[in-house]
């Protein structure tokens, strides 16, 4: 029997192409089923906390890549969808990682964060220790690209590209949720060091480091309490 599987269309740029408009004609669910769809995601979502105190346990590879791909799905500015995804399992990258963002989290912490930025990080009980980039059993790190190369080598400047790599960030972590893993979104400062760990090409900028995997046995979180919906939500 043959592979009658479906190859989606390879991406190339579209710089400069004419607009061509295709049909969008998504099924329109029965207004009772988008209610209870959305109660229940509201519901899941509501569970979703921050994780520092992971299992080494290891997880479903193709889950990450299949909420990496939904986080690809995100809008971005001009369609250039200017992020790469790099996931790490190596445990010896990771462990480098880890070495130099507790380098950096060490001088943050001793005073160039400054007192307010402490303060305000004081309920949440971080400090510089980072061992979620060790116990978890994967990373996912974020990079956004500033600009993209064309064949010719001209640069072509991207647009929007911290809200389009932050819209895809918060896909990311909620896809990772919705399918059963914990996770942490990390940003060390300065960051350059990922794109010299991870060899990434001079038009990429590190946005986030993402540990991915299963909550520790003794895991604990701070006791938060979210905004309710009327405190965040206003009507006109």
């Amino acid at each position: 029997m043959s592979d009658t599987t479906a190859v989606p269309p390879q991406w190339t740029p579209i710089h400069g192409a004419p607009y061509q408009p295709v049909p969008y004609r998504p099924e329109r669910i029965a207004a009772e089923d988008s209610l209870a769809r959305a109660a229940r995601l509201r519901q899941l979502m509501a569970g979703r906390r921050t994780v520092r105190r992971f299992s080494s346990d290891p997880v479903p590879e193709q889950v990450v890549k299949d909420a990496i791909a939904c986080a690809a799905t995100a809008p971005s500015g001009a369609h250039q969808q200017p992020w790469t995804f790099v996931l790490v399992k190596d445990p010896e990258v990771r462990r480098r990682i880890r070495e130099a963002a507790e380098r950096e989290e060490r001088i943050s912490y001793d005073g160039r964060l400054g007192e307010e930025w402490l303060a305000a990080l004081r309920p949440l009980g971080t400090d510089a220790v980072k061992a979620h980039m060790t116990d978890a059993p994967a990373l996912v790190v974020v990079f956004q690209q500033r600009y993209w190369v064309g064949e010719d080598g001209t640069r072509h400047k991207h647009y929007y590209v911290d809200e389009s790599v932050g819209i895809a960030v918060g896909m990311l972590l909620s896809a990772l949720h919705l399918s059963g893993l914990a996770a942490l979104i990390h940003t060390p400062s300065p960051m350059r060091f990922l794109r010299e760990v991870l060899d990434r090409p001079a038009n990429e900028k590190a946005f986030a480091v993402i540990p991915v995997g299963y909550p520790a046995d003794d895991c604990q979180v701070p006791g938060l309490v979210r905004k309710s919906l009327d405190q965040v939500l206003k009507e006109i």
